[in-house]
Parts: C-alpha cells; structure tokens; sequence
C-alpha cells in the first residue's frame, strides 16, 4: 500500500509501475490527436478521438464529470490557457492548441498535456512560444532529478525562462500539483521562484509539472463557462505538462513513452524505468 505523510502519497515501486500503464494511455491519447489534428477539425472531434483511445484501453478519463466538467479532455486555442471545453469550435491552421488529457486505469491517475500549432500557416511567434513552453516543462523536469525541494522545480523553469530575451509570461495562478489515487493531490508544484521551498523531494513521489506561458500578460479571467481560462489582453498561451514519478533508482517521466530519455538528454540525465 502506499503510505502518507503529511498528506503527500508516496508510492511503491509496484504502485509507480501501475501509474506508468496510465500514463501510456494518456501518450496513446496525445498520439492519436497529434495524428488527427488539422485545420477544419471541430475540437469535439478531438474529444471523441480520445474517447475512443480511452475505452480501446479499458481506461475512463479523470476530466469527464470532475466538478462536473463536460468532456473527456481539454482543449485549448490561442488565448486559452487552460480547461478550454471542447465542442463545435473548428480548428484553424495557424492556431495553437494546447491538449490536456488524463486517464484512470486500475484505480490510478495519469495526466499530461501537449500544444502544437495546427499545420498549414506560418506562424512564428506561436511556435515559439510552444517550444519555450515545453523546453521550460524539461527544465523543471530535470530540476526534480537533480533538485532537494519541490520549489526547485519551479525556480528551474522561471530561470529559464527569464534568461530568454522577451521571455513570454508565467502564469502563476495555475500550478503543477501530486497525482496517485487521484488527480489531484498535494503538493503544489509552482512553476515560478516562490519563497516556499516546499516539501523534499523523496522516492515515491509523482508530480505533474506543467508549465503555463503566455504571449502578453499573465493575468487571466474565467469565462462563463465556468471552466475556459483566457488571457486578460487576448494574448496567446500554451500549456505542457508530464506525470514524472521519482524512486529509489531515479526518475522516470511516466506520460512518456521513451520515459523521458530524449527530453533529459541535454541535461544529462538518464531515466531509471521500473519495467
């Protein structure tokens, strides 16, 4: 069983290896829409896709019906940040979309998220605020492999990303957090400098670190919905995210399908897989 301290779960190795079979059902979710998406598709076609990944591996997703959220995924577009919903929106080429997808299996929680710019139109800025998204999520990454606290994790991406010339904005009401029997589980994972160093980083610990940056100002607003989070000025975001679980071995990016090796190669650090 897996034991708790101060509200923080810490897994077995057992337990971490049942988390990795959710995870691969989240990469199989993000494979699929990667192949599928393209400007004309609806963003509940995406939806659907991963509906039908979901029941092909005996999984059901952790989004459909948390707090009464309507769909099996989140997707958002441009000046979306997060839990974007999909429904009749038709995708444009040149739009960036950000995909944040979860999976239940066995009574485990995988969760992860991908942005890409939907292909068929120039779009630089877009682009490149994609790719410092998802460098900054490796920073992070990586900070947890090296790192003796939780906010080592966080500080990793900020400096990152401050040393980038116009480096886009840290949305900082939104954080990275714990996962295991649930979704959503302590500790909080900022993905900025905060004075709070958080909890050590220990075996047994899985994390979702998942950066959120913007074009413009990090502000934010709810819409009506009640779930869609957008840029105040209309700027655009973008939104990364791995389950990377920490044990006796090493690190090991559960959400990847290679484990993390490609993305911590450039750090220098090799995963340690459980399989």
């Amino acid at each position: 069983m897996s034991r708790s301290s101060r509200s923080l779960e810490y897994k077995t190795d057992g337990q971490i290896r049942s988390m990795r079979k959710a995870g691969l059902v989240v990469a199989a979710i993000h494979a699929a829409l990667r192949e599928e998406v393209r400007a004309g598709v609806t963003t509940r076609r995406m939806d659907e896709l991963a509906r039908g990944v979901l029941e092909a591996h005996g999984a059901r997703s952790n989004f459909y019906g948390y707090y009464g959220y309507p769909a099996q995924i989140c997707v958002s577009v441009n000046d979306e940040i997060v839990h974007g919903i999909p429904g009749e929106r038709v995708l444009e080429a040149g739009d960036l979309v950000s995909f944040d997808c979860g999976a239940v299996l066995d009574g485990w929680h995988g969760d992860a998220a991908f942005s890409i710019v939907v292909p068929g139109k120039d779009a630089p800025a877009r682009t490149r605020l994609c790719e410092i998204a998802e460098a900054s999520m490796w920073h992070g990454i990586a900070a947890m492999a090296t790192g003796g606290r939780v906010g080592d994790v966080g500080r990793a991406i900020d400096d990152f990303i401050v040393s980038l010339p116009d480096p886009p904005g840290i949305v900082v009401d939104y954080v990275g957090h714990g996962i295991g029997s649930a979704m959503h589980m302590p500790p909080d994972v900022p993905n900025f400098r905060s004075r709070e160093r958080g909890p050590r980083l220990k075996p047994g610990m899985v994390l979702c670190i998942e950066p959120m940056l913007t074009a413009g100002d990090q502000a934010n607003r709810v819409l009506d919905d009640e779930w869609t989070v957008v840029t105040a000025d209309g700027s655009d975001a973008c939104h990364w995210e791995h389950e990377v679980a920490l044990h006796s071995g090493g690190i090991w990016v559960l959400t990847a399908p290679d484990g993390g090796e490609a993305g911590l190669k450039p750090f220098g650090i090799v995963p340690a897989p459980l399989d």
